[in-house]
């Protein structure tokens, strides 16, 4: 007896033309990237990029040969009205950005506010995405979080965020390089030393690692190991009264 002919595989539908495509992408391993992702890639006409070179290395990884267009933090605006130009045209554009899913703490935002105010679709293509990889790694609880990317670079006003997050329910996460890792320690060692901290490096990557305790102890272990790489910071809820919620802080 014969063996029976496998299913047809159903016929996917093609991308829909004038609409911007908002591509997740790998945040450190190749792997971690969609089959969805990788067709809407190899179907699009263009690809916005934040980093041309980068998303170019990434193309030529799975054999895709596109054209490449910038668009990062210093020429969103401007670049947004060169993209409605071509989903104007019919074209299927496909945004990027160096890691994870556009307009998460990295340009999209302002293309995607100029393409729904101008009648365009958009269409999210999801995938990785660092908050969310470290969130659920940390085994601190994510019935409820708070993000906030990335905390304003100077030490006072980034003190008062973190004083005026005090009191926010959840978890907080938030980005952090690691040029400002050591001082971020040292002032959720000072505003709320209680609290559990999780250090979450280079995700999916060869050296990953997620570090656990309060902000001393891992202020402590930064100073006798200097900590590299792009870290996602997650600090537990305002649980424990050491913690100063916004009305204790000081001005």
């Amino acid at each position: 007896m014969s063996e029976a002919a496998p299913a047809p595989t159903a016929e996917l539908p093609p991308l829909t033309p004038g609409t911007l495509y908002l591509v997740a992408t790998p945040i450190g391993n190749l792997e971690d990237i969609t089959l969805r992702a990788l067709r809407v890639l190899r179907e699009c006409d263009v690809v916005a990029a934040e980093d041309t070179r980068h998303s170019a290395r990434l193309l030529q990884h799975y054999g895709i040969r596109k054209p490449l267009i910038s668009c990062f933090k210093f020429n969103e605006a401007r670049r947004s009205e060169a993209i409605l130009e071509r989903l104007a045209r019919g074209e299927k554009v496909a945004l990027v950005t160096d890691a994870g899913s556009p307009g998460i703490s990295d340009p999209g935002e302002r293309v995607v506010r100029a393409a729904r105010a101008a009648g365009y679709r958009v269409e999210a293509v999801p995938g990785p995405c660092a908050l969310v990889a470290a969130l659920t790694v940390s085994g601190l609880p994510t019935d409820e979080f708070h993000f906030v990317g990335f905390l304003p670079h100077k030490s006072g006003a980034r003190r008062k965020r973190l004083e005026a997050l005090g009191g926010v329910p959840g978890t907080l996460v938030l980005y952090e390089s690691p040029f400002r890792i050591q001082r971020l320690l040292e002032e959720l060692a000072e505003v709320c030393p209680e609290r559990e901290v999780v250090l979450a490096r280079e995700l999916t990557k060869k050296f990953e690692e997620v570090l656990r305790g309060r902000p001393a102890e891992l202020l402590e272990r930064a100073r006798q190991r200097p900590l590299k790489g792009e870290f996602v910071v997650l600090v537990s809820g305002p649980a424990h009264p050491a913690c100063p919620s916004p009305e204790d802080s000081v001005a």
